[in-house]
């Protein structure tokens, strides 16, 4: 009887596990995805601002004035750029996170399945 309950335990811990492994890589997936729309986004932005400047240039005839537009351009970019950058190592942060713990997952399975056995 024991033994059963045993099996039984172990079957059902594997599945969870797998179970949990599978959520894990879905929300991997659905955070690749945001920054994939994120950058879309950013890129957009970047792009919408241009034209604008630009636009706004064509009408300027004064030089002071379109300085001030190229300098104003350059600023939203490289703004645009580092927020960016602070979204992708934010999602690296996240991602190493997600694996330190599913590594700190299937050891504890490991460890438990071990332990069944000698249980046994």
């Amino acid at each position: 009887m024991m033994m059963l309950m045993m099996l039984m335990m172990k079957k059902m811990m594997m599945m969870i596990m797998i179970v949990m492994l599978m959520l894990l890589l879905l929300l991997l997936m659905m955070m690749i995805m945001m920054m994939m729309m994120m950058m879309m986004m950013m890129i957009m932005m970047m792009m919408i601002i241009m034209m604008m400047m630009m636009m706004m240039m064509r009408m300027m005839r004064m030089m002071m004035m379109r300085m001030m537009m190229m300098m104003m351009m350059m600023t939203t970019t490289t703004m645009m750029l580092m927020m960016m950058m602070m979204m992708m190592m934010m999602m690296m942060m996240m991602m190493m996170m997600m694996m330190i713990m599913m590594m700190m997952t299937m050891t504890m399975m490991m460890m438990n399945s071990h332990y069944f056995r000698s249980k046994q």
